[in-house]
C-alpha cells in the first residue's frame, strides 16, 4: 500500500509499506545489503530479522534470524556482508556486547548465528546507533553513559578494541525525569565529504555535530548545535544536498534538516507525519537504498508501530517503509 503523505508539495514524501512485523516489536536499527535485502534489528524482543529482496512487488515476508537474549541495537556492515552487531542489557545491568555476522555466502533458510566478538568496558550503559567512518572503525553512541565510544574493529577476526571517543554535556539525560526513560545521544551518522560526525540526543532534543580530523578520525574541536527542538532518533544524510531526514520516534514525523547550522531558522519542515500518517508511527532508523539512483532520493525506514508511545487505537504492526523523496526542496 502506497501513502502520500498530506502535507505541502514542497516537502511531499511517497511511503510505502515493504513489510510487517509483530505487533509490539521496537524496530530499532537496519543495514541494507547489497543484494538489496535487509538487515533489521528489533530492540525490545533481541531479535534479528531479514527482509527478502526489496527490488519487487510487496509487502515482503520477513523471516527471524536470530534472538540475542537482551536489547538489540546498531547493525552496521563493516566489510562486504559482515556486520557488526551492538546488544546490551539497557535497562538493567548494562552489560554491552559486540556480535559479528559473516553473511558471505549464506543464503536465506540456513541459520545465521552472530559470533560474540567482545564485550564493551564496564562503564558502558547502553549502546545504540553506530556508524563506520574509516575501514574497521566505528563509533557507538552510548546513550545512557552520554558518549560515543570508538571501536576498531579491524577486518577478519581480530579483537576488537575499545575507547572513549567523545564526551560532551549534549550527549545527556534525564534520568528518572521521562517514563519510559529517552536516551541521551542516540543516532550517529557520519559525514565523509564534509568530515563532521552528526548525531542526535532524544531527551534534550538537540542534533549536533562535530569535526573529525580526517588523519588521526579524532574529534576536530567542540560539538557543535545543528538544530533543537524536535525529539530525533536516527537519520541519514544526503550530503549531495546538504540536508538530513531526522526521525522523530515519538513525534511520528520524518524531518528535513539542513547540515550547516546557519540554514537553519527553527522552522522544522517534515516531508512525512505532519499531519499525522498512520503509516509512520514511531520511525526509528534509516538507510539509504543501494540500487542506482537511489542516494538522495529513496531511503528505508524503520518503526515501531506505537510500541513506546501508543496511538489512540493502541499499537500497530510496525514496519519496514521505503520512503522516497522529491528530487529537490521546490518539488
Amino acid at each position: 500500500m502506497t501513502v502520500r503523505s498530506q502535507i505541502p508539495t514542497t516537502a511531499r514524501a511517497t511511503l510505502t509499506r515493504i513489510a510487517s512485523f509483530p505487533t509490539g516489536s521496537f524496530l530499532e536499527n537496519l543495514a541494507i545489503r547489497a543484494d538489496h535485502s535487509v538487515l533489521v534489528t528489533v530492540a525490545n524482543k533481541g531479535q534479528l530479522w531479514y527482509v527478502p529482496p526489496v527490488t519487487g512487488a510487496s509487502p515482503l515476508e520477513p523471516s527471524l534470524l536470530f534472538e540475542f537474549g537482551r536489547n538489540a541495537g546498531a547493525v552496521v556492515e563493516t566489510e562486504p556482508d559482515v556486520f557488526h552487531i551492538c546488544s546490551g542489557q539497557v535497562y538493567t545491568t548494562h552489560e554491552a556486547f559486540l556480535h559479528r555476522l559473516d553473511l558471505r555466502g549464506w543464503s536465506p533458510g540456513r541459520p545465521a548465528r552472530p559470533e560474540t566478538v567482545a564485550r564493551f568496558p564496564a562503564e558502558a550503559r547502553g549502546p545504540n546507533g553506530a556508524c563506520l567512518i574509516a575501514p574497521g572503525v566505528l563509533l557507538v553512541a552510548d546513550c545512557f553513559a552520554s558518549l560515543i565510544w570508538r571501536v576498531d574493529v579491524g577486518t577478519g577476526d581480530g579483537t576488537p578494541a575499545f575507547r572513549v571517543w567523545l564526551r560532551h554535556e549534549s550527549m545527556g539525560y534525564y534520568p528518572g525525569q521521562l517514563k519510559p526513560e529517552q536516551p541521551g545521544v542516540n543516532g550517529v551518522r557520519y559525514a565523509a565529504k564534509s568530515k563532521y560526525l552528526y548525531y542526535t540526543a532524544t531527551a534534550k532534543k538537540l542534533f549536533m555535530r562535530v569535526a573529525v580530523d580526517s588523519d588521526t578520525l579524532e574529534p576536530a574541536g567542540e560539538p557543535e548545535l545543528v538544530l533543537a527542538g524536535r525529539m530525533g532518533d536516527d537519520f541519514c544524510i544526503d550530503e549531495d544536498a546538504a540536508v538530513a531526514y531526522l526521525t522523530t520516534h515519538r513525534q511520528n514525523t520524518i524531518d528535513r534538516v539542513f547540515l550547516d547550522p546557519p540554514k537553519n531558522s527553527g522552522f522544522t519542515q517534515s516531508v512525512a507525519g505532519d499531519p499525522f500518517n498512520p503509516e509512520l508511527i514511531g520511525p526509528s532508523s534509516a538507510a539509504w537504498g543501494r540500487a542506482s539512483g537511489d542516494y538522495g532520493r529513496v531511503a528505508y525506514f524503520t518503526t515501531d508501530g506505537g510500541t513506546a508511545s501508543p496511538p489512540p487505537g493502541g499499537p500497530q504492526p510496525p514496519a519496514l517503509l521505503r520512503v522516497e523523496f522529491p528530487k529537490d526542496a521546490s518539488e
